[in-house]
């Protein structure tokens, strides 16, 4: 016996930016949606990791915070009603008569007649660095991701890594930390040449120090760091340090979806670029769990991929309805619906 039935038209497996967007698209062709997001609130990486860090490549806005895109994007898409999941992931998917049957961890049944899959790169979770004992500190003075810049105001602050993320905070919360010190165990960086640029120039100007090495320990006592200790070509140094953000990857895993048949590429769902349709019917993928030759993984890449997805999943869903396409600039009718009218 099902006990926690529901039926929809669309079933779009992640609540990041895409399938937020996707919701918009599909809600003009008056589809109903359903989002399932294994974290415990929309926005994917963007809230998870960097709900702070600016973001610059969305186009009409020149700077936008991961936060804000992801609230202004739950504003879109409200006149459409999405019902969302939340800390669920999908575990079972079937094909039916109808459509599809999912099933979650949650104990939640789908019936629907078309499944997105939007899980930017599937579940993630940070690397952990290879510092013994380090698990003592984690969630309270070791984190992995900046949810809020204000939690690192007057802290000794200690950033681990040589890539974009190591690079991005060390300029954003070195006007917030009392002292910040940058680890890397080369001189060279794997991020933007222009962030690299202005770290130095901070260090040059005292502002933050760099140190070439790596982390061998850490100290402190009930969870609180006190210092690390670095391996450096120098020989072992003492760092007094009260949080640490050590930034060396994330692990990426398609989870359940890995097993439901689809072709995949390099552990990607591979996709058409006509309807951005996977080896399935009726399954579709989109934003940065795709892949098709020129694929670029960016969110306004995955909002083209949610628009063209929308018009093939109405004809699904309404097969033999003929889809006038419209303009939300001129017609009364989609306006209506987005309640400006």
């Amino acid at each position: 016996m099902l006990t926690n039935l529901v039926e929809t038209d669309v079933v779009i497996i992640g609540a990041g930016p895409c399938g937020l967007f996707a919701v918009f698209e599909l809600g003009l062709l008056d589809l109903k949606c359903h989002l399932v997001d294994i974290l415990d609130r929309p926005g994917g990486q963007c809230t998870e990791l960097y709900p702070e860090k600016p973001i610059y490549d969305i186009p009409a806005w020149p700077e936008i915070s991961a936060q804000t895109l992801v609230d202004k994007l739950m504003e879109q898409i409200r006149p459409f009603g999405p019902e969302f999941h939340f800390g669920e992931m999908v575990t079972e998917l079937e094909r039916t008569e109808e459509g599809f049957r999912l099933r979650t961890d949650g104990g939640t049944t789908f019936r629907c007649k078309v499944v997105v899959i939007a899980a930017g790169g599937g579940s993630f979770q940070p690397k952990r660095p290879p510092i013994p004992g380090i698990e003592a500190y984690e969630g309270k003075s070791v984190v992995y991701s900046v949810r809020r810049m204000e939690d690192f105001r007057g802290e000794d602050l200690l950033i681990v890594g040589g890539g974009d993320s190591a690079l991005d905070w060390t300029l954003n919360l070195q006007p917030l930390a009392r002292s910040l010190t940058l680890v890397h165990r080369r001189p060279e960086f794997r991020a933007s040449p222009d962030s690299v640029k202005k770290m130095f120039a901070l260090r040059d100007a005292g502002e933050i120090a760099f140190e070439q090495g790596q982390v061998a320990a850490v100290k402190g006592e009930g969870g609180q760091l006190e210092a690390a200790i670095l391996k450096t070509p120098e020989g072992e140094r003492e760092i007094p340090c009260t949080r640490m953000l050590p930034f060396f990857g994330l692990t990426m895993k398609l989870g359940p979806v890995a097993e439901w048949g689809l072709d995949l590429h390099e552990n990607l769902i591979a996709v058409d670029t006509e309807k951005f349709q996977t080896s399935e019917p009726g399954i579709f993928a989109i934003g940065d769990i795709n892949w098709y030759p020129g694929k670029l993984k960016l969110i306004l890449s995955g909002f083209h991929e949610a628009a063209l997805m929308a018009q093939a999943a109405k004809r699904i869903v309404s097969p033999g309805e003929r889809i006038v396409f419209q303009y939300t600039t001129s017609s009364s009718a989609l306006q209506k619906k987005l309640g400006v009218l």
